[in-house]
């Protein structure tokens, strides 16, 4: 052993924040001692022995630093002149490669190049006087690397044991996403959200979206006491003069003994899941480099999927973040369907989940117990720790109420109170929740109600010219007295639309920018409406029966659904167990409602795919084939940039016919269109084998009227 392996020195190493609470504990049990910190650093004092086992078990720490000189350097100069004092024989010849790094923090010294320029000088120099020769830079792993740190006019002059930053473990060699957490980070995460070495060997280790399954590697790490730094190559200490290789090959054969005995252990189950394959493919890769294949398992699997997989269990995860402006909704949304689905599957469990945004914690309901704020890079984090508990939901029941409305209107609100008993026996019977109660059946009253949940939407029908204006008016205004009393509702839970005779696309322009959805339920999904910004509320009340058609067709198949909206028809394929889905509207707006749909009920992925498009274009240019078409055309569209006009009772004929191409042998195509004088084109059904469900497609509670919609299921002969 050499001498200096019993010198005690100034020991540094830098993290992320949020991790050196983590990085203290380690050094204290690693033989440090005078353990302090600041934000991002932490230090401490240790020999040799300690800087090295630091280097080998830290599992947070980002680099370790070994102190050489501490001095005021209020400028180049200074910083020059104290560099130069160093006694740079003791830790490099003339022929190690070195490379000077520099960060300023609070100094006068402006320019961290020129100031790392500065110290190279300052080494080249000496070795220059002493020897007539210098030794050479390099930047790509130099035999040591320096590091220069000015803080407040203070300089610390550093040797980089690390080298390279220590999450570098070796295994990953590919990411499974554009950002993937860093290994330390990973890791940091793990600990804080409770997993230890002592963790039983009954509790499952499950991370749902696991992308490159680094979360599930530092888990394994940490519980079979294996020393993350063992698998690297290459260390900033390797080419240094002071290097103690001795010392260092008892450490390494002392981390190896300890990792054989780790994997000996009786392990708790380890489960990863992922939507896209070839974060799949890229886990089980990164697991394999790591040796854990036998310990760790990787399914493709949707979040919507996710069955309780053990008695209990710690679940951590990193959802998406959402952090472009196209994506942050349906990262909300997917936090929504967690949070939702961890209550659903796995009471008692404990739930680690790493976030940026603190507003998406509270959106899963859950009761959180701790909070670790945390930095992904730039990026401010949290870790949500707690322990999920299902919880009994009521589902919300209206009650109307007993009294007489007011004598005003009392001839709408007796209708109203009519069809309401017998429509909300039906719908609690049915398991309905989103339903018409009133569709203009009083000529004088011309205005519909419709439930959704525990809020109403009331639409007025633009009176004729003929009737006087005022008169309409005040006849809506006794509508809307006769709605809040029958089921008394506050005013806030009420919303009022005026429906006029619209042209082109005027029934999907937005109205208003509030922004504000809520979530209901129909059938097994959850769907997200909007009752302020558009005249419709993103679900078409009417092709309820559709939809729940659709869902029980869909298991096993490859859905497309052409003229979308707001892809309320992909989510019931999707629940209802499509193999894949493709979404296709014109709208960039309807189609990120569309995957706010899809995230809401955890599904998203390359298996569901959502296409801006023309749909008659599009049908043009895919070949693919699908088992199941959903068709729900607009009446008329026009499209400003391609200067193409849509007139469904025109067009229908050609728009079947490109979708029937798409459609597989033995598939089912579903044509709809609220073009109440449509007539299908008598040529279709010598084609193909061709069915009027319209009468069986049209709910309950929208039979009063009959051509609200018409429908057809259509099939190869």
């Amino acid at each position: 052993m050499k001498d200096n392996n019993k010198k005690t020195y100034r020991l540094m190493a830098s993290c992320a924040a949020g991790l050196e609470e983590l990085i203290s504990l380690e050094a204290k049990d690693l033989g440090g001692s005078e353990v302090d910190h600041v934000r991002g650093l932490v230090t401490w004092k240790g020999d040799i022995e300690a800087a090295y086992r630091t280097c080998l078990w830290s599992r947070y720490a980002s680099r370790v630093f070994l102190t050489l000189a501490e001095f005021p350097a209020p400028d180049e100069d200074a910083l020059y002149e104290g560099a130069l004092k160093v006694d740079w024989s003791q830790h490099m010849n003339i022929d190690t490669t070195f490379a000077v790094d520099c960060s300023l923090n609070q100094s006068a010294i402006q320019h961290s190049g020129f100031a790392a320029l500065r110290v190279k000088d300052a080494v080249v120099d000496q070795f220059r006087n002493s020897c007539n020769e210098r030794p050479s830079v390099s930047v790509v792993r130099p035999g040591i690397r320096i590091r220069t740190s000015v803080y407040k006019d203070q300089a610390t002059i550093s040797l980089d044991l690390s080298g390279e930053s220590l999450h570098r473990r070796g295994y990953r060699k590919e990411g499974g996403s554009l950002a993937p957490l860093k290994e330390s980070l990973a890791a940091g995460i793990v600990a804080l959200a409770g997993w230890t070495p002592e963790t039983s060997k009954d509790t499952m280790f499950l991370d749902p979206m696991c992308g490159s399954g680094t979360l599930l590697i530092e888990a394994a790490l940490i519980f079979g006491d294996a020393a993350p730094g063992l698998s690297r190559s290459y260390f900033g200490f390797s080419g240094w003069k002071g290097h103690d290789k001795v010392l260092w090959d008892s450490l390494v054969d002392e981390a190896i003994e300890r990792e054989e005995a780790g994997l000996l252990r009786e392990w708790p189950p380890m489960l990863g899941y992922d939507a896209d394959p070839r974060a799949v493919a890229v886990a089980r890769s990164n697991i394999e480099n790591a040796c854990y294949e036998d310990k760790i398992t990787i399914k493709q699997g949707q979040l919507a999927n996710l069955r309780r997989p053990a008695a209990k269990g710690l679940m951590v995860v990193n959802p998406p973040y959402g952090e472009r402006l196209s994506e942050h909704d349906q990262a909300e949304q997917l936090h929504r369907a967690l949070g939702r689905i961890s209550k659903q599957e796995l009471d008692g469990w404990q739930l680690g989940v790493f976030t940026s945004n603190p507003d998406f914690g509270d959106r899963m309901g859950i009761k959180w117990e701790r909070t670790h704020r945390m930095y992904n890079g730039s990026i401010n984090c949290r870790l949500f720790c707690g322990t999920v508990h299902s919880g009994e939901t009521q589902d919300f029941q209206w009650q109307l109420t007993p009294d007489t409305g007011p004598e005003e209107g009392i001839e709408f609100g007796n209708r109203l109170r009519k069809n309401s008993k017998k429509i909300l026996k039906w719908a609690r019977r049915e398991g309905v929740r989103c339903f018409r109660v009133y569709d203009k059946d009083l000529p004088e009253y011309n205005v519909s109600v419709d439930l959704y949940e525990k809020w109403i939407q009331v639409q007025e029908y633009k009176a004729p010219d003929t009737i006087d204006e005022k008169a309409a008016q005040r006849r809506f205004q006794q509508c809307l007295h006769q709605v809040r009393h029958l089921f008394g509702v506050r005013r806030d839970r009420v919303f009022l639309k005026t429906r006029r005779k619209q042209k082109g696309k005027a029934q999907y322009q937005k109205q208003a920018a509030h922004k504000k959805m809520h979530t209901v339920q129909e059938g097994n999904c959850l769907l997200l409406v909007n009752f302020t910004d558009y005249l419709d509320t993103g679900i078409f009340l009417d092709h309820r029966n559709i939809r729940l058609k659709i869902a029980k067709e869909a298991k096993g198949k490859r859905f497309l659904n052409l003229f979308a909206y707001t892809g309320t028809a992909t989510v019931h394929a999707a629940v209802g167990g499509a193999e894949s889905t493709t979404t296709v509207d014109l709208s960039a707006n309807y189609l990120n409602w569309a995957r706010m749909n899809l995230a809401l009920n955890g599904f998203g992925g390359l298996a569901h795919e959502t296409v801006q498009a023309d749909c008659m274009k599009w049908l043009e240019e895919d070949r693919s084939e699908y088992d199941l078409i959903f068709v729900d055309p607009p009446t008329f569209s026009n499209t400003k940039k391609e200067r193409r006009v849509f007139d469904v009772q025109r067009d229908h004929r050609l728009l079947i016919e490109k979708a029937m191409a798409r459609l597989a042998a033995g598939g089912l195509l579903i044509f709809s269109t609220n073009f109440r004088r449509f007539q299908m084109d008598e040529s279709i059904e010598k084609y193909y084998a061709i069915r009027n469900v319209s009468r069986s497609s049209i709910p309950i509670d929208f039979a009063r009227n009959n051509r609200i919609h018409h429908c057809w299921e259509i099939r190869r002969r």
